[in-house]
């Protein structure tokens, strides 16, 4: 497996702490053990826990030990840890090759292993080791990366306020202040839009993933557009949601790439995307066209393009070739209204121009 673990969840007696809480009442952290979790999470990995134990004693002791705040969607309770580990995956919608779990205990790691062949699992001796694996060392550490945890932290209090919420789901999304920022990528930028390409797989419209490198190539190319998305709302920033390359042609522009993160896509981020998108290319006068390539994975972007009005419908603007194996889809685009879900902040069409808002006519 060259995956990266997203999430590492760990056992706490006699794994994370030395010694079985509800037997010796007291346990102890090792500096080495906690300066292991300081780490993943400035790596950008995420820490969760999957224990059977007393919730709010093992809990209570998380946090006198200054540790709680590093552990997202705990699990602790006398239940099967692979319902535990599968219950943590699924709410953070990682797939299950992107976990790991340690623990102590061969019969728990072989009942996860067994339930969730996909996950990786380590003995507790391997704990101190952990930062040295392949799988634990992402290439590149981002912004973004470091203020990962902070982020999905947001997203559950930011769940919880809408699982709350009565009325319709558009009227919420209008609470939120939400503002989606698209902008030129920025040689500092490629790092974190490389990352993307990586991370994000089922709202990938190509299963393409680019390298800072190669991205940094397409900066510099005539016609080229290297676009990053962000959001924020009021809860927060969600960093870095999305990535456009754009080739811009006399008569049609080339999406090459489309990819958002599925954190945004119940706010509409991809389609909010395509929306502003049509709407620049109705305005300049030229087609759209669109690499779509199946991946068994990304089934959500082919519906987001075919919604948007895109279909396999053939035309002689296409200036470029697909690439093997690429579907390539077209729209023939009209203006668009800008959304009052949200505000969009976006370069003035691929001018020189400063950036400004797209917004609605009516206010």
């Amino acid at each position: 497996m060259n995956d990266v673990v997203k999430c590492l969840i760990w056992d706490l007696d006699n794994t994370l702490w030395q010694g079985t809480l509800l037997e010796d009442g007291e346990v102890a952290l090792t500096d080495e053990i906690r300066d292991v979790i300081v780490e993943l999470d400035a790596r950008g990995i995420l820490q969760s826990v999957c224990s059977k134990n007393d919730h709010d004693q093992a809990w209570e002791r998380l946090e006198k030990l200054g540790l709680a705040e590093y552990f997202v969607l705990p699990q602790i309770s006398w239940g099967p840890k692979s319902e535990a580990v599968r219950s943590i995956a699924d709410q953070l919608q990682f797939a299950y090759r992107t976990i790991a779990f340690i623990d102590d205990q061969p019969t728990e790691r072989a009942e996860v292993n067994y339930h969730l062949p996909e996950v990786r699992c380590y003995p507790a001796e391997q704990a101190l080791s952990l930062l040295d694996l392949a799988e634990f060392t992402p290439p590149v550490v981002t912004e973004d990366s470091r203020g990962r945890r902070a982020m999905y932290q947001a997203n559950f209090r930011r769940d919880a306020e809408r699982a709350e919420f009565t009325g319709p789901d558009d009227d919420f999304l209008r609470t939120l202040a939400l503002v989606l920022e698209i902008q030129r990528a920025r040689p500092q930028d490629l790092a974190r839009v490389a990352e993307l390409t990586e991370r994000t797989s089922q709202m990938n419209a190509t299963g393409v993933h680019y390298s800072e490198e190669t991205l940094r190539g397409l900066i510099g190319g005539p016609g080229h557009e290297v676009l990053v998305v962000s959001l924020s709302d009021r809860f927060g920033s969600h960093g870095a949601v999305g990535v456009v390359l754009l080739v811009r042609g006399a008569r049609a522009w080339h999406l090459r790439l489309l990819a958002t993160s599925c954190r945004v896509v119940s706010f509409g981020a991809g389609s909010m995307i395509l929306r502003w998108l049509t709407d620049a290319a109705a305005r300049a006068g030229v087609h759209l066209v669109a690499d779509f390539r199946p991946t068994g994975r990304n089934r959500m972007m082919e519906v987001a393009y075919r919604f948007a009005g895109f279909t396999t419908d053939s035309c002689d603007c296409v200036d470029l070739p697909a690439a093997p194996d690429v579907q390539l889809l077209h729209l023939e685009p009209a203006p668009q209204s800008p959304p009052d879900t949200m505000r969009i902040r976006v370069p003035v069409p691929f001018s020189t121009a400063p950036d400004t808002e797209w917004v609605r006519a009516d206010g």
